[in-house]
């Protein structure tokens, strides 16, 4: 039994210890997964820490025989679904553009720095155009640098399933990026 299942059967006995471990282990994962999925850091943050409220009341249901990760992703991807309708009812909160551009800030030519900002703020505003299942696919493979057998196993789909959805994925996000530019 890998480490993952071993903590969530501790907590499902009630070690918050165990619990703790795990969260130290998967929050940066859990927040860079949920950030790419809903675009915005706050939600990111909130929906994150959820994921891991849902594994401790949800300890019991895991079933030891499969692996954490795609379970734990999926409950991940299913507070992003759901917190993503409620945002667009509620209101329409801008996406964080700035929350990896200050990564691309050079000291040596402020006009390049200027530009590749610009480009992150185009490409964050064109992902979050796209569905839901090309959001997830491009963010599981650029964003993770997840191999195609590891989302297949994630997303629990075939491997040419994984390849057809992002090279898909792919086209329409390159289409918006044009619009958007142009």
């Amino acid at each position: 039994m890998d480490t993952d299942a071993a903590l969530v059967m501790d907590i499902r006995e009630g070690n918050k210890k165990a619990l703790q471990s795990l969260v130290e282990k998967h929050k940066k994962a859990a927040y860079r997964m949920a950030l790419g999925l809903v675009g915005n850091k706050d939600d990111a943050y909130d929906i994150s820490q959820e994921a891991f409220l849902r594994v401790y009341r949800s300890a019991g249901t895991f079933d030891q025989s499969q692996p954490f990760l795609p379970w734990f992703y999926t409950i991940i991807a299913n507070l992003s679904r759901t917190w993503l309708k409620r945002r667009t009812k509620r209101d329409h909160r801008m996406v964080d553009v700035d929350d990896v551009s200050y990564l691309l800030v050079s000291d040596d030519n402020p006009e390049e720095a200027v530009m590749k900002k610009e480009m992150v703020a185009s490409l964050r505003r064109a992902l979050m155009e796209l569905s839901f299942e090309d959001r997830e696919i491009i963010t599981l493979q650029h964003f993770r640098g997840m191999s195609y057998d590891e989302i297949a196993t994630m997303l629990d789909i075939p491997r040419g399933t994984v390849m057809s959805r992002l090279y898909y994925a792919r086209k329409r996000l390159a289409t918006l990026m044009r619009r958007n530019d142009g």
